[in-house]
């Protein structure tokens, strides 16, 4: 079940203009993780003020300026129990783990309807999810390295998929053959990155931060999938997650997948779904029964945010890692939609 967290509340107090980027960054497929499992276990829980500044963030406009947002954050409880991990058995693969267990979707019935529909194409290479009618959900490393943003951000535009038109009877040069997606691209009015991504508690990047929300020009009238806060481990149903991106090993096509988490932190999942670059950004989303109801709801839980090498045990050890939808997020990421924290309260 979906169960009803009170949610902090994230409260802008001042907002003042930046130089704005070059952006000349390289877009990076594989980070290099600061802080594994064992560091995760660690690190002290962020005071009060160390919030407020990684929860501060940027926007960057499509004219190419720029804001910092100052917040202050109200009504937090923190979780004790929320660092602890689940020991797993460990192994060494790359992002396609033994047999390839992913999906290619074809039929246009399934890639039209939620929640495939959901996932949309970023023009920088990542894969992005709707999150309201002028929202997306993405991975901040798919728009900035962690010093500026990633070329090709400047005029980010945002593809969405779309059925074959009345008008497309005769089959164009170079056309898609059937059962590959094609999209229809919107530009991005504005985006908005945590500056936790910018400066984690290392002094470096955080991958506990790699997430953005863009907002597009023009509204969709597509059904979109909506937040929820991510559970632990064992309140989830054999602790199976899901997500569907655009992998650049096979170009064009809409790539589901499914798997188990293995293990986690107050911030992070670590799993074995096969994935590869392309996909990053993708919305992982699970689905649970709607409180007091027998409705089941599928909602987003995490971004899926790419390979990653961490250390476990003093050993390099690799998986596929998420960044988990925590009541803080949930709260950022509802203000950046709403403008406000009135529609934010319960997750």
């Amino acid at each position: 079940t979906w169960h009803l967290k009170k949610i902090p509340q994230i409260v802008s107090e001042r907002t003042f203009s930046l130089e704005s980027p070059k952006f000349e960054a390289k877009t990076k497929l594989e980070l290099k993780s600061v802080c594994g499992i064992e560091c995760q276990r660690k690190l002290p829980a962020p005071s009060s003020s160390d919030l407020k500044d990684l929860l501060s963030y940027e926007t960057v406009f499509e004219n190419g300026t720029r804001t910092l947002t100052e917040v202050n954050v109200l009504g937090l409880v923190l979780d004790p129990a929320g660092n602890k991990t689940t020991r797993r058995s460990s192994r060494k693969k790359r992002q396609i783990y033994g047999t390839d267990s992913r999906f290619s979707i074809y039929d246009k019935r399934f890639m039209t309807n939620f929640p495939f529909n959901t996932a949309v194409k970023i023009s920088t290479g990542c894969s992005g999810i709707l999150i309201s009618p002028k929202h997306v959900l993405t991975a901040a490393h798919c728009l900035h390295n962690g010093k500026d943003y990633v070329k090709g951000s400047k005029r980010l535009r945002v593809g969405l998929m779309k059925t074959k038109s009345r008008g497309d009877g005769r089959k164009r040069k170079g056309a898609k053959r059937n059962g590959m997606p094609s999209f229809q691209w919107t530009r991005v009015k504005s985006t908005h990155i945590p500056k936790g991504w910018f400066k984690g508690v290392s002094g470096d990047i955080a991958l506990d931060y790699d997430y953005a929300v863009l907002e597009l020009k023009r509204p969709h009238k597509r059904k979109y999938m909506e937040l929820g806060i991510s559970p632990t481990i064992k309140m989830m149903p054999r602790s199976m997650i899901h997500f569907s991106g655009f992998d650049n090993d096979r170009s064009g096509q809409l790539v589901y997948r499914f798997c188990s988490i293995s293990d986690e932190s107050n911030d992070l999942f670590y799993q074995y779904c096969d994935a590869e670059p392309g996909s990053t950004g993708s919305g992982v989303y699970l689905r649970l029964k709607e409180p007091n109801k027998k409705k089941w709801k599928r909602k987003i839980i995490a971004v899926y945010s790419g390979h990653q090498w961490v250390d476990v045990n003093g050993e390099q050890q690799d998986y596929n890692v998420a960044v988990r939808i925590t009541p803080l997020k949930y709260a950022q990421i509802c203000f950046w939609i709403h403008g406000n924290d009135e529609n934010c309260t319960q997750g």
